[in-house]
């Protein structure tokens, strides 16, 4: 079954891919969620019509995305966290963590589209996490957990 997205499906596809699911996906999930619709051919004419229209701005968002990885590539983001005996944390540090320190940094990121290796961080040291600011733009963000003062 074609279906075009309406709106990004993990794992699946981006907004306006036309992608191939199995009918039971399609009919039961999918459509009526409101993630996607029947690919017909006159639906498939309006998408193109629409992605032609779209293009320039397209290529407006990427240049945006571009500027704003390098801004974040030179960032040196600390977060202090309370740590026990040795170098472990109470706690952990995750995605939540990361949007908060880069809106204090005044770069606002959804924390949907922030993926910390291992999905949380137990232990202070420096780290690396995926940020997608764009479905062709994907940066690597360094940062390191340290121990908060008493």
């Amino acid at each position: 079954m074609e279906l075009i997205l309406r709106q990004d499906v993990e794992n699946l596809g981006f907004k306006d891919d036309i992608v191939t699911v199995k009918n039971g996906y399609g009919r039961n999930y999918l459509i009526p969620q409101g993630f996607a619709v029947l690919a017909t051919p006159s639906a498939k004419k309006v998408l193109a019509e629409n992605l032609k229209q779209r293009a320039y701005k397209e290529q407006k968002m990427i240049d945006d995305a571009n500027k704003l990885a390098d801004v974040l590539k030179e960032l040196d983001i600390k977060i202090a966290a309370k740590a026990g005996a040795g170098d472990k944390l109470f706690g952990s540090v995750s995605n939540v963590d990361l949007a908060e320190a880069l809106e204090k940094e005044g770069h606002s990121v959804e924390r949907k589209f922030i993926l910390v290796s291992g999905g949380t961080v137990k232990r202070l040291g420096k780290y690396t996490a995926s940020v997608r600011l764009h479905r062709s733009v994907n940066v690597e963000l360094p940062f390191e957990v340290i121990a908060q003062a008493e």
